[in-house]
């Protein structure tokens, strides 16, 4: 049942592409950690207003590579892109959803969200320093909580990643030597793992092999029915991830003061925040060459904003606050414009 979950997934997004492309639709590329929202809001869209999207979930890096080519309307990417990136490429961003990270695992008799872990341990597994679950480092952590004495095989991704950028910032932030090691990026040289493509990849992954551990967006753990664990934040509480947990780790973010609306989330201050949690991006040219195209995607947007946060919700987003989608509006009414240097929206 698992693995079919996991394949529903994958053809969820081509049968999505293929339906999409039938209509002159915009087109965008980019991160795998909100595909299931941007596939439900672009439902909702056709239905509204006749107008589909072509979304192809193929990762943040593979997202910037295309909005960079022009080949696509926009990209998407879990990391935003810093002031000095954004205007030699030409584009500007903004942020459309916010989530959560989680790490999950594999393991007999374990039950979701039982284990706990923290930020130093987990990247010593991921340096491959912690090889064993039965490991002194885990078991303290997990008083009373029978651990095999099996290998850890860690899972990583194998692309360019925004969900890869939160969860090594996380660790580069709560680890000196995986920081010094590794580094914090949407693509980094794993010390130890074996790689999947994609938030589905990774998932996949772990659900095939015992003993494994991985680390995927929120709603891709709880859709494929994955064990999760609990997580230890920047104040030491160990948590659950939900909603709130979101919520409370974007509560003190400046989205008005970051250039570029340029805010990570990562282990942020708050007894209740959640420490993986990120913001996914929309990048676009600054000079529209085709206007409509443009529009449209502000269009879909501006929809998403106003109509979209009961399916974000749904889907365990946390939707933009009103204050934020204001910035945003702003943001595109000063920063796009079309060849003649009038503004799009």
């Amino acid at each position: 049942m698992k693995q079919l979950l996991a394949t529903i997934i994958i053809g969820t997004t081509a049968t999505f592409a293929s339906t999409a492309t039938l209509a002159a639709d915009i087109t965008g590329a980019g991160a795998t950690f909100p595909y299931p929202i941007y596939a439900k809001w672009a439902e909702m869209y056709k239905k509204a207003s006749g107008n589909g999207l072509n979304y192809q979930s193929v990762g943040s890096g593979a997202g910037i590579k295309q909005i960079k080519a022009k080949t696509v309307d926009f990209g998407a990417s879990d990391m935003p892109l810093q002031a000095a990136e954004l205007d030699e490429a030409g584009l500007m961003q903004f942020p459309a959803i916010m989530g959560g990270v989680v790490t999950v695992v594999n393991l007999d008799g374990i039950t979701p969200g039982q284990l706990k872990l923290t930020g130093p341990v987990v990247a010593d597994i991921y340096l491959g320093k912690i090889t064993k679950w039965n490991d002194q480092a885990i078991a303290a952590l997990n008083p009373g909580v029978k651990l095999p004495a099996e290998d850890i095989t860690v899972v990583h991704r194998a692309d360019g990643s925004g969900t890869s950028f939160l969860f090594t910032d996380f660790l580069s932030k709560t680890n000196p030597e995986f920081k010094s090691k590794i580094g914090a990026g949407t693509a980094v040289k794993w010390a130890v793992g074996v790689g999947g493509k994609g938030n589905d990849g990774v998932a996949a992954n772990v659900q095939r092999i015992k003993g494994s551990i991985g680390y995927v967006e929120w709603a891709y753990s709880k859709k494929n029915k994955m064990s999760h664990t609990q997580l230890k934040n920047k104040d030491g509480n160990f948590l659950q991830p939900d909603d709130d947990a979101f919520k409370a780790a974007a509560a003190n973010a400046d989205w008005a003061k970051a250039p570029g609306m340029a805010v990570v989330l990562t282990d942020q201050p708050g007894k209740a925040a959640w420490p993986i949690t990120g913001a996914s991006y929309i990048l676009m040219h600054k000079s529209q060459a085709d206007a409509a195209k443009g529009k449209e995607v502000l269009k879909f947007f501006d929809y998403a904003f106003k109509n979209g946060d009961a399916a974000a919700t749904d889907l365990d987003y946390v939707p933009m606050p009103d204050s934020v989608t204001k910035l945003v509006e702003a943001a595109w009414k000063s920063n796009l414009k079309d060849a003649s240097g009038k503004a799009v929206w």
